[in-house]
């Protein structure tokens, strides 16, 4: 057996739990638009998204304290500042004001467009370049998303979709930091330093906010706060940095070209929404582009 053939199966291995791990975190975050509004029935926009950060930061804080994880070298703080304000301030707050005049099911297909946004932000950071297979289908996902988005808007972007462009470039640099640095320690511990980092901010705007906007505590706000909080922004993302560590940035990317159509049955499922016919068609042209992508050279 040759040094070739023995470390394929190894190589097999890690490629699937990779794709594993970055689906996960898939599902994770397709939870998230319907889960802030069942948020927003208990808290305003400013509030949901301070307090959430909290109650993250205060899970991952835990963890560390707990195993005695050591504080990052100085030079990885800068990048942990990255995902802090992309993931854990910018695309919750963005998409959180975006969702108070659009449905969750439109917000989900215009963030459609993230894969390829965070592909574009991989190749500029990492200076990986895929293949152009890999580049025609993230580009006809874009594109079908951009139709749609369009389509809906009836010609005309709304403040709630600026909202939501905003956030996806501030989630692709995220994203990319957070890869990036996944491969030098685990996924959890970018994720949780990231949160930790932002606590002073974050407590800050929860007694601000707090103090301004009502607060009417019900079951569905309460459940919409705790899941975006441990669900989306620490275990969701926990598994997506492993996974991207693994199979790199730009293949784990394009996994999320299947959030939109999870978040349109979550939509339905859990809202009670009414998609237009338009909507599921869109999800499954940017679902079909997954299958190239994840077998393109990246």
């Amino acid at each position: 057996m040759t040094a070739q053939d023995s470390a394929t199966p190894t190589t097999t291995i890690a490629v699937s739990s990779g794709t594993v791990l970055a689906a996960l975190g898939v599902v994770a975050f397709s939870l998230t638009f319907p889960s802030t509004v069942w948020g927003l029935d208990s808290f305003g926009p400013w509030s949901l998204v301070a307090v959430r950060s909290v109650l993250a930061a205060l899970v991952a804080g835990g963890f560390l304290l707990a195993l005695r994880v050591r504080v990052p070298e100085r030079r990885h703080w800068a990048g942990l500042a990255v995902v802090g304000g992309g993931v854990v301030v910018g695309f919750p707050l963005l998409t959180t004001l975006a969702l108070q005049t659009s449905t969750a099911s439109h917000a989900a297909v215009v963030v459609g467009l993230l894969p390829l946004t965070t592909a574009v932000f991989a190749a500029l950071r990492t200076g990986r370049r895929p293949s152009p297979t890999f580049w025609a289908a993230a580009l006809a996902g874009a594109v079908v998303v951009i139709a749609f988005t369009v389509q809906q808007s009836g010609g005309a972007l709304h403040t709630g979709d600026l909202y939501l462009f905003g956030a996806l470039l501030v989630c692709a640099a995220g994203y990319t930091e957070g890869g990036r640095l996944a491969s030098v320690m685990p996924g959890w511990h970018v994720i949780g330093w990231a949160l930790v980092m932002c606590l002073p901010l974050s407590v800050a705007g929860s007694v601000v906010a707090l103090s301004v906007e009502p607060v009417h505590l019900t079951a569905k706000g309460v459940t919409g706060l705790v899941w975006v909080a441990v669900g989306s922004t620490f275990l969701g993302l926990y598994v997506w940095y492993r996974g991207m560590a693994e199979i790199g940035i730009a293949r784990a990317s394009q996994l999320q070209l299947a959030q939109p159509l999870l978040t349109l049955v979550w939509s339905v499922a859990l809202l009670g929404e009414t998609l237009s016919p338009e909507a599921p068609l869109a999800a499954v042209g940017v679902l079909v582009c997954i299958a190239v992508t994840q077998r393109a050279r990246t």
